[in-house]
């Protein structure tokens, strides 16, 4: 097959699609093809649409490929469908950081670290499929333990979980009085997050 057409076979399917498209996904279509010539074609789409100046491109996302409203169109986006942004309190977004960096952990972790009551926060989280249920933890009282979802990587824009920001680029982000808090948060005394 021509490299153009299977490109066009592969935007049509990435378009059309409501999650993020896996290479998995592409072969079940397209049997024939060999899987080096989809991730060339899936690279070639990407780096096409990285240099478009246009409104969407297409990205790795929860390891699939999905099309994405550029940052700077989505506020139009938002206005023409009229949805409102999800927005996640400081303790839901605290809660889920120590999850994101430090899972499988427990109620029980997340509850040392922040100091103070998350089963609310983690029920939230869990109703937005942003966390779920890995299993119970082989201690006595057998508690839950938690870990991020597809939904997470997705909302966040993540391809996998390695995407998550280093101490580094934490640095970057938050300003210096921020910073030492969020660290000490996130990492404990370490200065690399656990995976």
């Amino acid at each position: 097959m021509e490299k153009e057409r299977l490109m066009g076979i592969i935007e049509a399917l990435v378009f059309a699609s409501e999650k993020p498209v896996r290479e998995d996904d592409i072969r079940k279509v397209l049997p024939s093809i060999k899987p080096k010539e989809i991730r060339d074609a899936l690279d070639d789409l990407s780096r096409i649409y990285e240099q478009n100046s246009g409104g969407i491109y297409i990205t790795q996302v929860a390891g699939g490929y999905q099309f994405r409203t550029r940052t700077e169109f989505s506020q139009y986006v938002r206005a023409m469908l009229e949805i409102k942004p999800k927005r996640l309190s400081r303790a839901a977004m605290e809660s889920l950081a120590i999850v994101a960096y430090r899972q499988p952990v427990t109620r029980q972790d997340i509850e040392r670290l922040r100091g103070v009551d998350s089963g609310g926060v983690l029920k939230l989280l869990l109703d937005r499929k942003l966390l779920k249920i890995l299993g119970k933890q082989d201690i006595p009282g057998k508690p839950l333990i938690y870990g991020t979802t597809k939904e997470f990587l997705e909302t966040f824009g993540l391809k996998d979980l390695s995407s998550l920001p280093n101490l580094k680029e934490m640095n970057e982000l938050f300003d210096e009085g921020e910073i030492e808090q969020q660290t000490s948060l996130l990492f404990g005394d370490e200065d690399t997050p656990t995976e």
